[in-house]
């Protein structure tokens, strides 16, 4: 058997590491931006709510065309849009420059993880989905270990804007190699037949005959999307606090330097290349144990559910490593979730209808953040202006703490058992 498959990881690996590479940068330059172009929370808060509001839209636009002209068209499309807006970063002079570009950014990524879902269900058979999903999904932590470094030693020598360059330009490096290397299993010369056939090795590949995508209708009307909307939706929101917010955090709570490395925030996202790796292996071991497939992602998303708890401790502790310790935790824990949450969607819908549902799902989720990143803003604002902005973290940590508790239990009250679904 030959191993091709986990090239394909690699690819998508490094597409989404960039991906979050070029997301982030607006948070670590976010004290230099908010100093020349007068913002405070509230409008920085507005500006990430508009980049959640085109990744939402962009998400189930996606979906969709994801699943109509397939992967490598979908995947080049989506690269090319969020590059050539990253980029455009460096052109704002305004405000509004910056809310345009935050929309095209926010439009393009959108495409990252519909394609890369999709991808790795048309790579991999069931059992190895979780882990392929989890190796894929560190890139995310990748980028946002990369960026801390990357990001301010470029502030320091050469200015904002050429941060906006560099990092967007990555993309089109990508782009080549993806072009060159990637096609679907049934068309790409020189893989062997014994890894073609342990690729569709599952009992819905031989079933399947309708390679139709399927109707959002169809799919809306059924449980099993709206488990999936509803985990997303509680939160994706949490993840783009820990994306977001949490460099101007470490500067209010413990006045670090930007145009330093910030060594926490690596220390925080090279937790989560553990969390997402080590999530994905860990259900997919069960599985091979003899678990139901069921039973499996869900005892390892409560386990982790539960790890994002005593990040509400955090306030009862000035020293900052202790903190970074409980944040890291809860970090990690995210992205273990977040493994196994993408990996659900494929176990519970035939491949067809893959990307359709992870879009909606991820739709859901940018909903959540467009609602929750203004809150955080106001919330910040109102704490600042009452004398103790510290207490305005407290709070948002607290809602932090229980999300994914609360969504665990949703989803289960949706899919009990994540019955798959027959789309013919």
């Amino acid at each position: 058997m030959t191993r091709f498959r986990w090239t394909i990881v690699a690819l998508l690996f490094f597409a989404t590491s960039i991906n979050y590479i070029d997301r982030q940068v607006i948070g670590l330059l976010e004290p230099t931006l908010a100093a020349e172009f007068h913002w405070d929370n509230t409008t920085y808060g507005f500006i990430n709510g508009i980049f959640q509001f085109f990744y939402a839209f962009g998400l189930l636009a996606f979906g969709w065309i994801v699943d109509k002209v397939g992967t490598k068209r979908g995947y080049s499309i989506s690269i090319t849009i969020w590059s050539v807006f990253a980029m455009g970063h460096a052109l704002a002079k305004s405000t509004l420059g910056f809310t345009v570009a935050r929309s095209g950014l926010g439009l393009g990524e959108s495409g990252n993880f519909p394609t890369a879902i999709k991808s790795v269900a048309e790579w991999f058979p069931k059992k190895e989905r979780a882990l392929a999903t989890g190796i894929f999904n560190s890139g995310a932590n990748i980028g946002a270990v990369i960026a801390p470094i990357m990001v301010p030693w470029i502030l320091g020598i050469y200015g904002w804007q050429m941060a906006f360059m560099i990092t967007g330009a990555l993309g089109f490096i990508w782009l080549v190699c993806w072009l060159l290397i990637y096609e679907i299993p049934s068309r790409k010369k020189g893989l062997g037949k014994s890894e073609f056939d342990y690729i569709h090795s599952d009992v819905e590949d031989a079933a399947s005959v309708n390679d139709r995508p399927a109707s959002w209708k169809r799919l809306l009307g059924v449980r099993q999307t709206w488990a999936f909307i509803f985990g997303k939706f509680l939160t994706d929101p949490i993840w783009w606090f820990f994306l977001f917010w949490l460099p101007g955090y470490f500067k209010d709570t413990f006045n670090l330097s930007l145009t330093k490395p910030g060594w926490p925030l690596v220390i925080v996202y090279s937790a989560t290349t553990v969390g997402s790796i080590g999530g994905g292996y860990l259900s997919g071991m069960l599985i091979r144990k003899g678990w139901p497939v069921y039973k499996a992602r869900k005892t390892v998303m409560l386990i982790f559910a539960f790890c994002v708890v005593p990040i509400i401790t955090a306030r009862y502790f000035t020293d900052m490593w202790m903190v970074v310790a409980l944040i890291s935790l809860a970090a990690a824990a995210h992205q273990a979730w977040s493994a196994n949450i993408f990996t659900t969607c494929s176990d519970m819908f035939p491949k067809r209808a893959v990307s359709s549902v992870t879009g909606i799902g991820g739709m859901a989720g940018s909903v959540g953040g467009i609602i929750f990143q203004p809150l955080v803003g106001w919330i910040l604002d109102y704490f600042q202006r009452a004398g103790n902005k510290g207490l305005g973290y407290n709070l948002i940590f607290l809602i932090c703490g229980f999300a994914y508790l609360l969504a665990w239990l949703v989803m289960h009250f949706f899919a009990p058992k994540m019955t798959p679904v027959r789309m013919e």
